[in-house]
């Protein structure tokens, strides 16, 4: 087993890419922490990890309250002594033209996409260094790299998160901590599936499925695999680096 005994808190972890990086994850070994804003749904994966043979726990969690991501983090890194692995993975979409958008729209969307993962990173900072060699993977977006229509405030969140993640790697590396992005394309998350069937924007949506080279969207699972690969031996010799898990829309 590739991650055997470590732990690793998955933000988002109660449903689609995050799920299935609790489960992958567990199923290599580690001790997964799934929390979600969605209490109910981080306890069923959970459960479905321990159904699985693996071990996890859970916590309801908004990330984007900074003294609630204290308490959680401190009390899962008091528990174990480290947190080897941090997967930031939670966030939101609503496909909506700039132009129609207003500041309490952008704000919602700083503070979750952004923001809040700034709080899980300072919380979790103190036990990822006292692991030795940990981890940390942020999840950003193809928006990013290239922009996407409807994306606007998205886009511009997850690529400061790719900005901060770089700059993050350098400053912690000397503390053996390493620090990469991923950056899904279209993914068929349960977000995702029920933005597909609104007609409006699953226009949208499907207009882009054909500049994609594989003709298809991806899956969480895919996602998870890239995941695992940068939280593993696998890749101990990267840092500060940006992978698009993507089919081939975005090479850059």
């Amino acid at each position: 087993m590739k991650l055997k005994d470590q732990i690793a808190i998955i933000t988002g972890g109660g449903r689609g890419m995050g799920r299935s990086h609790s489960l992958l994850l567990a199923s290599e070994g580690a001790i997964v922490v799934p929390v979600d804003i969605n209490g109910p749904n981080a306890h069923a994966v959970a459960e479905e990890v321990r159904q699985a043979g693996g071990k996890a726990e859970s916590y309801e969690l908004d990330i984007t309250k900074g003294p609630d991501v204290r308490r959680v983090v401190k009390e899962v890194g008091e528990k174990y002594g480290k947190i080897d692995i941090l997967v930031n993975n939670a966030g939101y979409d609503e496909v909506k033209i700039f132009s129609e958008s207003d500041e309490e729209h952008w704000d919602w969307m700083i503070d979750l996409n952004y923001k809040g993962h700034l709080h899980v990173t300072h919380a979790a900072l103190p036990y990822l260094k006292a692991a030795g060699n940990a981890k940390i993977v942020y999840i950003s977006s193809d928006a990013a790299r290239v922009g996407s229509t409807g994306e606007a405030v998205y886009a511009g969140c997850k690529a400061a998160l790719m900005a901060f993640a770089k700059t993050l790697a350098r400053e912690e590396a000397r503390n053996g901590i390493r620090v990469n992005v991923i950056c899904p394309g279209l993914t068929e998350t349960p977000q995702f599936l029920a933005n597909l069937a609104d007609e409006k924007k699953g226009k949208i949506m499907r207009s882009v499925q054909k500049w994609i080279p594989l003709k298809r969207f991806g899956k969480p699972e895919e996602i998870a695999k890239a995941v695992l690969f940068f939280v593993s031996d696998d890749s101990s010799f990267i840092t500060g680096q940006v992978l698009s898990v993507s089919g081939g829309l975005t090479m850059v």
